[in-house]
C-alpha cells in the first residue's frame, strides 16, 4: 500500500503556502511536524478534499496488483479523518453518534452495531456509549473522534493537531490508540507538540513554509545534526546571553546552577560538551523554534 503526494503547490495570491510537496508514504504513523502557518492544514485539506491544489496530484494504491489510481485528493472511501476542531452533536449519545457517521459513510447495516460497540470498546468509551457527548471531557471527545474516523475502515487516516488541550494522562492513551491503527493503514499525525509523535512515527516529515526540508526516521534525522547539539554547566549569570545568542533548546536546574542545552553548528564555548540530539533538537535546528 502507498500513497504518493506528488509536486502538490498551493497559492494563496502572492503567497505560497505549499510549494512542490512531494512524500511517498505505506503503512505506519507519519508525523507532519511544522510551527504554525508551515503549510501543515494546507496540505491536510488538500488531501481531503477540502480545497484543490493549484498544481500536482495525489496517487494511491493497495497494493502492486491494482491498477493506480490518480485523483487531486484521497478516495473518500478509503479515508478517515479527524480535523483539528471537530464538530459533534451535543445531544446524541456516543453510540447514537457512530451509528449516524457509520450511515454517512454506507458502512453495512448488517454489521454497524456490532462493530459501534467494538469501536466504542477499543477507544474506552463503550461503559459512557448511552451519554450524551455534551457531558464528554475534551479527551473523550477526542477518543469519539478516532472512532468516527475509523468506522468505515479506512486504508489513510489523517489526525489535525488531535492532542490540542489534552492532559497528560489522555495524550498518553491518544498516542496508544493511533500507534495500534498503524499495522495496516497510513496514518498522518500533524502538530506543532513533538512529543505528540516521539513515541510512535515510523517517519517525520518536516515543513517549513510550505516546503518539505525533511523526511526520514527520528534517528536518522537525528545522526543528520550529529555533532550539533551542546551542553553547557553556567552558574545562571548569563543565560539570557546564552538564549540571545544561540537556539537554546533546554534550561535545566543542576546542583550547581543550570544546564543549557543549545543547538548550532558550531561549537558555543570551550566548555561546551556534545551531547545526543533527539528529535526536538532536530526540529529547533531546521525551524528556529519547537
Amino acid at each position: 500500500m502507498r500513497l504518493i503526494i506528488e509536486d502538490i503547490t498551493k497559492r494563496y495570491g502572492t503567497n505560497i503556502a505549499l510549494d512542490n510537496f512531494t512524500a511517498t508514504l505505506t503503512e505506519g504513523v507519519y508525523g507532519l511536524i511544522g510551527p504554525n502557518g508551515a503549510g501543515k492544514t494546507t496540505l491536510i485539506n488538500i488531501l481531503v478534499g477540502l480545497i484543490k491544489a493549484d498544481s500536482g496530484r495525489v496517487m494511491f494504491w493497495e497494493d502492486a496488483e491494482k491498477v493506480k489510481e490518480y485523483s487531486k485528493c484521497i478516495p473518500v472511501e478509503k479515508l478517515g479523518f479527524l480535523p483539528q476542531s471537530p464538530g459533534f452533536y451535543k445531544n446524541f449519545t456516543a453510540r447514537e453518534f457512530l451509528l449516524y457517521m457509520g450511515a454517512l459513510k454506507n458502512c453495512s447495516k448488517k454489521s454497524l452495531k456490532k462493530y459501534v460497540d467494538e469501536l466504542l470498546e477499543s477507544v474506552n468509551l463503550y461503559e459512557v456509549r448511552n451519554k450524551k457527548i455534551g457531558s464528554f471531557s475534551g479527551g473523550m471527545k477526542q477518543r469519539l473522534g478516532i472512532a468516527q474516523a475509523i468506522i468505515n475502515d479506512p486504508k489513510i487516516v489523517i489526525l489535525d493537531e488531535p492532542t490540542a488541550g489534552l492532559d497528560p494522562r489522555e495524550r498518553i492513551r491518544f498516542r496508544n490508540i493511533i500507534s495500534s491503527l498503524s499495522t495496516d493503514k497510513i496514518v498522518i499525525l500533524a502538530t506543532h507538540i513533538v512529543s505528540d509523535i516521539a513515541f510512535i512515527a515510523k517517519e517525520v516529515l518536516l515543513l517549513k513554509k510550505g516546503q518539505l526540508v525533511k523526511k526520514g526516521a527520528q534517528e536518522i534525522l537525528a545522526k543528520e545534526i550529529e555533532g550539533k547539539v551542546w551542553e553547557i554547566e553556567t552558574d545562571g549569570k548569563n543565560i539570557i546571553s546564552y538564549m540571545n545568542n544561540y537556539k537554546v533548546s533546554n534550561v535545566a536546574n543542576t546542583q550547581n546552577g543550570y544546564c543549557i542545552r543549545i543547538v548550532d553548528d558550531r561549537k558555543p564555548e570551550q566548555e561546551a560538551v556534545m551531547v545526543q540530539a533527539t528529535l526536538e533538537d532536530v526540529c529547533l535546528y531546521y525551524f528556529g523554534e519547537v
